[in-house]
């Protein structure tokens, strides 16, 4: 058995474990469970030397979490730790993944109706017929490459330091809902985000997810 006691402000934070340890020297303490840390990660606990931050349950990292809440990605590195938190993300999923799933199809209804009108407006003025809806579809697909997974990956590799492969990973593995947590953002502690990273990023998700069901959807018509 090991016990684990380390200084956190004012306050002892207390381990016990039967599993594996690492033993890790802060000043004159000695920490930490391993499986602690984990624990203490996931509640939102950020450890920076010997202090704690709840920066990760900010505004803007709690907006992000309901995010990938109600789009169901669920990247599993961060999640409620009290009965009550438990309770209301459960109650806060049965309607909002319902309703994300409603916007989404008005999000996506809204793309397919601009390249609709695009290519209605080709088809008058150069009275063009299946070039215009060609030539418009490709230039909708070609658009949504470039902004949901061509062009984020260079802000992932200037924000996260990931590389240019890392970061296209990331964009397809998130706006497919696969969402496997490997790599999420804004969870080095070694960096600095701005405010406005994580509400953009959110955004980025919603009208991905809209775009990507839309090419899906566009593909499955295709094929039949």
């Amino acid at each position: 058995e090991v016990v684990v006691v380390c200084d956190f402000t004012s306050q002892h934070w207390k381990c016990q474990s039967h599993e594996l340890a690492i033993r890790v020297v802060v000043g004159s303490h000695v920490i930490v469970s391993l499986q602690g840390i984990v624990q203490a990660y996931k509640s939102g606990i950020t450890l920076q030397g010997n202090t704690t931050s709840l920066g990760r349950w900010d505004f803007s990292g709690s907006f992000f979490f309901s995010i990938s809440a109600i789009t169901t990605i669920g990247y599993g590195n961060l999640s409620p730790s009290t009965v009550a938190g438990r309770v209301f993300c459960i109650l806060f999923a049965l309607f909002g993944i319902p309703l994300n799933l409603v916007l989404l199809n008005e999000i996506g209804q809204l793309m397919l109706q601009g390249v609709q009108n695009c290519t209605h407006r080709l088809e008058e003025v150069f009275h063009w017929q299946k070039k215009a809806s060609l030539l418009i579809k490709t230039c909708a697909l070609v658009t949504g490459l470039l902004l949901f997974l061509l062009l984020p990956p260079f802000l992932f590799s200037d924000k996260e330091g990931w590389s240019y492969e890392e970061g296209f990973y990331y964009s397809f593995i998130t706006l497919s809902t696969i969402g496997f947590g490997d790599y999420v953002i804004g969870m080095n502690p070694d960096r600095t985000y701005p405010g406005w990273y994580k509400n953009v990023i959110s955004l980025w998700i919603l009208f991905g997810m809209a775009w990507l069901a839309l090419v899906i959807k566009l593909c499955i018509n295709f094929l039949e």
